[in-house]
C-alpha cells in the first residue's frame, strides 16, 4: 500500500509518497501557497503522486488552511484521512488535554511506536523544537523549545547592531572564544542550541529512568538536526520523513 501524506507545518507543507518506511518523492511545499485559496500549482504537483497512490493522510498545525488543502484534493477520489487527536488509533494519548497535541508531534509518536518501539523519545527540530515521550502507556507529552532559525532572528530582530545569521552558515563552527560578532554569534547559537537540546533530553531521561522504565530509543528528525554537534551521531537515530511515516501507518489503522 502506497500512502501519500501530507504535513502542513507553519512554514512549509512537507508531502511525499509513503510504503512502509520507505518514502519517495518527498518535497516541500511553502503553506502560505493556501491561505486564501485551494492551490492549482499543488494540486499539479500531487496528480502523479495521487495516481500511484491508495489514498491520502494529512496532518496539520494551521487549521485555517485545511478547509483549501481538501479542496485541492477533492478531484483524485481518493480517501483522504486527517490524523487528529480524535483519530489517532493504536495510541492512546495519556494527556490532560489531547486537543492541544499538535498533529505532526502524533504523527511522529505512531511511528515512533510502530516502527522502533517503546518508550521513545522523538525529538523534532523544524521551526520549533519539539521532544515527544512515548511510554507504554501511550503519548505522554514533551517539550517545546525556540527552533535554531527562531533563535538566529530574534537576536537580529531585537538587537541594533546583530547581523541575522543564517542556519546554513552555522556548520563547523571553530573554537570556544568569538574573534568577531559574527564568530561569538556563531558559537551562541550553534553551540547554545545543541546544549539545550542535550540538557533537555537529559532532563527527560532521568525522569523515565527514575520510574522504571527500560532506556529510551531516541529518535532525531527535521531540517535543524544537521546543526547539531558531531557527537549528536551516537545520541540519536535520525529519521527523515518521520512524520510522513506515522501519517502512514496512522492512515492504514483506519476502516475504510
Amino acid at each position: 500500500m502506497k500512502t501519500l501524506c501530507i504535513d502542513v507545518g507553519n512554514t512549509s507543507t512537507h508531502y511525499g509518497l509513503v510504503s512502509g518506511q520507505e518514502v519517495v518523492s518527498s518535497a516541500h511545499y511553502p503553506t502560505q501557497s493556501f491561505a486564501n485559496s485551494p492551490s492549482p500549482a499543488f494540486t499539479a504537483l500531487l496528480e502523479p503522486l495521487l495516481s500511484a497512490a491508495d489514498g491520502v493522510a494529512f496532518c496539520s498545525v494551521v487549521p485555517a488552511i485545511n478547509q483549501n488543502l481538501r479542496a485541492c484534493l477533492e478531484f483524485s477520489g481518493q480517501p483522504v484521512f486527517h490524523l487528529t487527536y480524535q483519530t489517532c488509533a493504536g495510541l492512546d494519548l495519556v494527556y490532560p488535554k489531547p486537543q492541544e497535541i499538535g498533529q505532526d508531534r502524533i504523527a511522529n509518536a505512531i511511528a515512533a511506536q510502530e516502527f522502533y518501539g517503546v518508550p521513545a523519545i522523538v525529538i523534532d527540530l523544524g521551526t520549533a523544537v519539539t521532544f515527544d515521550i512515548v511510554s507504554s502507556q501511550g503519548y505522554e507529552g514533551g517539550i517545546i523549545a525556540p527552533g535554531l532559525a527562531v533563535m538566529t532572528k530574534y537576536l537580529h530582530e531585537q538587537t541594533a547592531l546583530l547581523p541575522e545569521l543564517k542556519p546554513e552558515n552555522l556548520f563547523d563552527v571553530n573554537g570556544a572564544i568569538g574573534k568577531s560578532t559574527v564568530h561569538a554569534m556563531k558559537l551562541g547559537v550553534a553551540v547554545g542550541f545543541s546544549g539545550m537540546i542535550d540538557a533537555l533530553l537529559l532532563k527527560v531521561s532521568d525522569e523515565l529512568k527514575s520510574r522504571g522504565e527500560p532506556d529510551p530509543v531516541v529518535l532525531s528528525t527535521g531540517g535543524s538536526v544537521a546543526n547539531l554537534t558531531n557527537d549528536w551521531v551516537r545520541k540519536s537515530r535520525f529519521v527523515q520523513d518521520l512524520t510522513l511515516i506515522g501519517l502512514a501507518v496512522a492512515y492504514q489503522r483506519q476502516a475504510f
